[in-house]
């Protein structure tokens, strides 16, 4: 686990004047990492660092060399158009960059290097971004305890039995995601055709998904790999996590309970996934680990799942909410209506330990390589992750009030709607730090014609 250091001081301030303002995503105890190039401009994207509302121009950085030793090896691996490189020098290059950078954007540097790095500088409503990495493989986990068991009353029926299937708690389930449809916030998700089964119906039908949804996750961008055939072990499954971002796996739900058995998710998830620009760092991180807790009757995770640093401060207090933007609130000026909110610090399985069950069998994870925590929902109605949950499975929409338009209800997702995704930490004693927006829009289904 990563140590509080000078970085983490909540008292820290930036010439960058905009990184000082209360609830800015991005102070200087941030410094998360993106892609980016000025908008609609024939250039390359190169890597960026976000300092309040400007980024860090990391090929710029390396031309003016105001950084040195480790630190500027670590610039020169994020200036190309995705952070592969970087990803893979592993931890001690990460934060060299990291400190190095916030050496010189703290308020009071001052001497040719900090004029240096001025002159870095782009606004961030001045650029683009693209996914961030070239992401091998994508695995989506399924690790909250409060999703599991509302769906499976949903899907099997609230009988009084155990809604949460008897492996759950004793594996990360996870599954093999499709690579590449995924898009960097902004996304544009068609509303996938496929096989759904009605209700009462002998034999299946194809069109338009009518059960559209989102799923409020986290993503986790692995770092240096592992060889094939090596796992690696759950102490050391942080130093593999370059870092944090927000994820959205869109989801077909009727495409979805007709197609899951024998072998889970196809067509259902395959269509898209959205991710946020930024990556919030492991270290930037640190002062939101809490232990990692579950009920007492619940069983002890055998010994590759179980670790004292993992038990002691495995779980992220990440507060994460998602909001809703309909086609009728953005015609008449209304902003987005949040629909639920809840915690990352909820799930029933750390992300070290999806790492470490990942590649207990020998898996070899790359550099760049996408994990997903699967839907994120707490324990009260309120803090569900998904609409299926929100609305029981469509029996019950949520409605939708907010000032400026008139009331609205949604059982799923309709076309032009656009789903937002935020996520930030924040408590006494520490700097407030956040991840941006994730964002997606519906568009209508293609012509089946």
């Amino acid at each position: 686990m990563t140590a509080l250091n000078h970085t983490h001081d909540p008292a820290a301030r930036s010439w960058v004047a905009s990184a000082n303002t209360p609830g800015t995503d991005f102070p200087i105890q941030n410094l998360p990492l993106a892609v980016f190039r000025h908008y609609q401009e024939d250039e390359a994207f190169r890597g960026g660092v976000a300092i309040g509302d400007q980024v860090i121009d990391l090929a710029r950085v390396v031309v003016v060399g105001c950084l040195e030793g480790l630190a500027a090896e670590a610039a020169l691996a994020g200036a190309y158009h995705n952070l592969n490189v970087l990803m893979a020098l592993g931890p001690k290059a990460w934060q060299a960059l990291r400190h190095g950078l916030f050496d010189l954007l703290k308020e009071g540097a001052e001497g040719p290097k900090v004029e240096a790095l001025r002159s870095c500088l782009v606004p961030q409503v001045a650029v683009e971004y693209n996914v961030p990495a070239q992401i091998g493989d994508y695995t989506d986990f399924y690790t909250s305890v409060h999703h599991s068991a509302n769906i499976g009353k949903i899907m099997r029926g609230d009988n009084g039995t155990d809604p949460v299937l008897p492996n759950f708690r004793w594996i990360p389930v996870g599954y093999h995601g499709r690579v590449s449809s995924i898009g960097v916030s902004g996304q544009e998700v068609r509303r996938p055709l496929g096989q759904y089964m009605p209700a009462g119906a002998t034999a299946p039908e194809f069109g338009p998904c009518k059960r559209l949804d989102y799923e409020l996750e986290v993503g986790m961008y692995i770092g240096q790999g592992n060889a094939l055939g090596e796992a690696i072990a759950l102490g050391e499954a942080d130093q593999h996590i370059f870092g944090i971002c927000l994820l959205n796996d869109w989801s077909a739900r009727d495409i979805q309970a007709w197609e899951y058995q024998p072998l889970g998710p196809f067509l259902a998830k395959n269509f898209a996934t959205t991710v946020s620009p930024w990556i919030v760092t492991m270290e930037a991180l640190a002062p939101y680990r809490q232990a990692w807790e579950r009920p007492a009757a619940d069983p002890k995770p055998l010994p590759y799942l179980d670790d004292a640093s993992n038990n002691a401060e495995g779980a992220l207090d990440i507060q994460l909410e998602v909001l809703l933007q309909t086609p009728q609130r953005t015609a008449a000026g209304a902003g987005p209506v949040r629909v639920s909110q809840t915690s990352f610090r909820h799930q029933y399985w750390t992300a070290a330990q999806m790492v470490a069950h990942h590649t207990v069998g020998g898996c070899n994870l790359q550099p760049g390589d996408l994990l997903g925590s699967g839907t994120i929902s707490g324990p009260t109605p309120s803090e569900a992750g998904a609409l299926i949950e929100l609305t029981k499975g469509g029996r019950e929409p949520v409605t939708l009030s907010g000032p400026g338009a008139p009331d609205e209800q949604r059982g799923f997702l309709e076309d032009g709607d656009t789903v937002i995704l935020r996520g930030w930490c924040e408590k006494a004693g520490a700097a407030r730090i956040g991840f941006g927006e994730c964002r997606g829009t519906v568009l209508p289904a293609r012509s089946v014609a």
